[in-house]
């Protein structure tokens, strides 16, 4: 083995092997050969006027994409850029629209739960930039976007460039779906009296049960019966995901905020109200069984603790939806 520093020029010996030289090159063309030989952008026809949101993508890193509700028309563009001397050779290209739902603990396995196709080109071959319109109209997108601890629900444009001896060429593109309600008719409030016999008897009241996301949640804690040492008392957000079915069944509970309520022993008639603003929490919309796979519910949980430190909670589940802010007519 002859040592080489950068700039140096090959030894008389290794220069003149031509059975190393020829593996320098297979080496090379091994390394290239993984190389896509073509560039694919897909972009969106008013992508400068949508609106972006931040997703995170599997590296972990966030990423800004335009944002669409159910209904919508998606479309814009596909280009294809071959490289610089190359020419492709292809079986079609095509354009899928997809909505997918992976569960973590089946990695890999995406479950489709909407696609759309449109053929963008016959058979033939590419050997300068050619960009393609599409269009997909009126789309039911009827799940949000979801990324969870143990499940993701995405959208997706793809990008499909078949070929025949060599693997198809594919290019990916996410988009978000945020789906709005108007606010309901009908939002009862909470109102529980709970405790411990003889030791502990409040009522709690809500002001409603169903709240949008930038909504503040008003209410009291009323003291009717206290015979135990109360240190403190606080109010948590929780949200419980569920994913799977039967003995595959997946429960992972996140509290998403904890805002104290009261700090000190409260005495018999006093009232505590609850004022607690959403709009600082990442929550989202409930999802009651989402295509038979996963499910989102909320929780209040509201929770004392007693000089001895034992603790005791009372949770309560409320319903959250993405408020249509957009005008209504009158």
């Amino acid at each position: 083995f002859v040592p080489l520093r950068i700039g140096a020029s090959l030894p008389p010996e290794i220069a003149l092997d031509p059975t190393l030289i020829s593996a320098l090159f297979s080496q090379n063309y091994i390394i290239g050969a993984f190389k896509p030989p073509c560039d694919i952008f897909v972009t969106f026809s008013d992508e400068r006027s949508r609106k972006q949101v931040a997703v995170k993508k599997d590296n972990g890193k966030t990423t800004m994409v335009p944002a669409f509700q159910s209904l919508e028309t998606i479309a814009g563009e596909v280009s294809i850029a071959p490289v610089p001397g190359k020419r492709i050779e292809h079986m079609g290209v095509k354009i899928e629209l997809l909505g997918q739902i992976e569960l973590y603990f089946d990695r890999g396995n995406f479950y489709d739960f909407t696609s759309l196709v449109r053929e963008l080109d016959v058979p033939g071959e590419i050997y300068e930039r050619k960009t393609y319109p599409f269009e997909f109209s009126t789309v039911e997108m009827p799940y949000e976007s979801y990324n969870g601890t143990n499940v993701r629900l995405r959208y997706i444009l793809k990008v499909t460039i078949g070929r025949n001896y060599v693997g198809n060429i594919v290019e990916s593109r996410d988009f978000c779906v945020r789906n709005y309600s108007p606010l309901p008719s009908i939002n009862n409030s909470i109102k529980m009296e709970v405790g411990i016999e003889d030791c502990l008897h409040i009522e709690f009241e809500y002001s409603k049960s169903k709240y949008h996301l930038k909504d503040v949640i008003v209410g009291k804690i009323y003291f009717l019966l206290v015979r135990i040492k109360i240190k403190n008392m606080e109010l948590e957000i929780r949200r419980r995901e569920s994913t799977g079915s039967g003995p595959n069944t997946y429960v992972e509970t996140e509290t998403l905020a904890k805002f104290e309520l009261m700090d000190g022993a409260p005495v018999r008639g006093e009232s505590i109200p609850v004022r607690l603003f959403l709009t600082p929490y990442e929550l989202t919309p409930t999802y009651r069984n989402i295509n038979n796979k996963f499910s989102v519910k909320y929780y209040l949980n509201l929770v004392l603790v007693d000089e001895e430190d034992r603790r005791y909670f009372k949770q309560q589940e409320i319903n959250m939806f993405r408020l249509d802010e957009t005008p209504q007519p009158s």
